[in-house]
């Protein structure tokens, strides 16, 4: 059966879900279609959700434009938002095992991804919550005289459009979610329309929590018509999306005839250093490896941040990536809610037919194969039908080639290698993008040398993948604009005003009257 598949059916069809949300009512799409729920791990669909349109999307804008203008929701006081969004991190908690299972189904993870993505949701709601409980009211302006009054504050932006990937659903809808309605914002959600399920649930989590109806506002349906119109759609106040940079560009670009506010998370092609002295010790070494196949293979390669280039000292070469691929091999892949399953499939088989393209013009362009390149064989754990591929590490790569140049989105690791510091700094940024990147060393100077160094959003030294709610996500060149999480990603949510109060006003007389 095909990743995605549409069927034009009545309201009433068996299976199908009322997964359209406007206004506080549960809808199925206005044409009637709807999309079946692919399970990566054997093809077979296991949920029929609504698939929206553009006139869904017009419908969910209005219901959200009605509630910023004449709803509660952006005059609710700030400790009354924080109270909601901490009732939704307990409510989260509460329904872990179950979103938790729904993530790893939709998405393909393992299910101990999905319980940590659900509690990574949880902390981002209560971070939000604390940072506007916190907040001053506004900050005093010092305007050099006693009979002025001057203020900046900070408000809403108004209607927010979201549009969010399918590798991490659930967190990065919260990501956009959690800030905006801190802020006091409505929001329409489209979520990917390859796995939009545990949107649903956060979306019917934020309702049960008390959220004003018209608030939240939600369109299960395909990119080129629901986000293509909440990206163009004037009565949007901002669009977020976090995606492709092609689909990224085409967003920026509708989005510029109404010049409303735009934030783009595009991915990257991210770097591991590692120099020679991080693996000094055998404690060191093993850790490095067991670094560099976490940055690399999590989740089947389909994270934004992930260390898909391995960027190692010469000498250490040999010796790390003959451990590496060794360890790789190991890797036990299978239906991501079986027992002692590391790693799940890939999303789609259009994402694994991507990577395997990339994996091919690498070997034809000089590439060679350390281990992997396939699809496994089938195991009772792993039906032949899923979209499963083996970790693959690829030595002896260089920056002309398009698998070291493009994000693949897939577990596929190449290894590139460098003499000197300079030589890996420039190799690490030698790239259009500059989301993530990380360098392993035991010298405290270079390592932080070389952060400093790094033209890329997040640098990790001696480490790979955490990030913390209150530190700013966001990549340099081609990865993006603007910021997610931190104090910056709240106020990509919000306007900046200045109020100035003459409190002895009088006239002027610059005109003689």
């Amino acid at each position: 059966m095909a990743d995605e598949t549409r069927t034009q059916v009545a309201d009433d069809a068996e299976g199908a879900r009322p997964t359209v949300h406007v206004a506080g009512r549960w809808l199925h799409a206005a044409s009637g279609a709807v999309r079946e729920i692919i399970d990566p791990a054997d093809a077979l669909p296991f949920a029929v959700v609504a698939e929206g349109d553009e006139k869904d999307a017009d419908l969910a804008v209005a219901a959200a434009r009605r509630a910023f203008d004449k709803g509660p929701w952006p005059r609710t006081p700030v400790a009354e938002r924080a109270a909601l969004l901490r009732r939704v991190a307990g409510l989260l908690g509460r329904d872990r095992e179950r979103i938790g299972l729904l993530e790893s189904r939709d998405a393909g993870k393992t299910l101990e991804e999905g319980r940590v993505d659900v509690d990574c949701v949880a902390d981002a709601f209560r971070y939000f919550a604390d940072l506007v409980a916190a907040e001053a009211p506004g900050r005093v302006v010092d305007a050099g005289s006693p009979t002025v009054h001057s203020v900046v504050v900070h408000e809403p932006v108004g209607v927010c459009a979201m549009i969010t990937p399918w590798n991490y659903p659930l967190l990065q809808a919260s990501w956009k979610i959690a800030p905006a309605l801190a802020a006091g914002n409505t929001f329409v959600v489209k979520p990917s329309e390859i796995t939009p399920l545990t949107t649903v649930a956060l979306v019917e989590l934020l309702l049960e929590a008390g959220l004003p109806e018209g608030v939240a506002n939600l369109v299960t349906g395909p990119g080129r018509t629901v986000g293509a119109r909440l990206a163009d759609h004037p009565d949007v106040d901002l669009v977020s999306f976090t995606g492709g940079l092609a689909s990224g560009t085409e967003v920026a670009r509708a989005a510029a005839a109404t010049v409303k506010k735009v934030a783009l998370e595009l991915g990257g092609k991210n770097p591991n250093v590692v120099f020679a002295d991080a693996c000094a010790t055998d404690e060191g070494f093993d850790t490095a490896v067991d670094q560099a196949l976490n940055a690399a293979f999590l989740h089947s390669g389909q994270v934004c941040s992930a260390g898909g280039r391995l960027i190692v000292e010469e000498s250490l070469r040999e010796r790390f990536v003959t451990e590496l691929a060794r360890r790789a091999e190991r890797i036990r892949l299978g239906r991501g809610t079986e027992d002692g399953v590391e790693c799940g499939p890939m999303v789609s088989g259009q994402q694994r037919e991507k990577t395997e393209r990339h994996v091919a013009d690498a070997l034809a362009e000089g590439a060679v194969l350390r281990c992997g390149g396939k699809r496994p064989a089938p195991t009772a754990v792993r039906p032949e039908a899923g979209y499963f591929y083996e970790p693959t590490v690829l030595d002896h790569c260089h920056r002309a080639m398009r698998v070291v140049r493009e994000e693949v989105f897939g577990p596929v690791l190449t290894v590139e290698t460098f003499r000197t510091e300079d030589e890996a700094v420039a190799l690490a940024n030698d790239t259009e993008y500059g989301l993530a990147g990380a360098v392993w060393t035991a010298d405290a100077g270079r390592a932080r040398r070389v952060a400093g160094r790094l033209r890329h959003g997040t640098v990790w030294i001696n480490d790979f993948h955490p990030y913390l709610p209150q530190a700013e996500w966001g990549g340099f060149g081609r990865s993006g604009t603007g910021r997610e999480l931190g104090p910056a990603g709240l106020a990509e949510y919000r306007e900046t005003k200045h109020v100035y109060q003459n409190l002895a006003p009088a006239p002027v007389r610059w005109f003689a009257g």
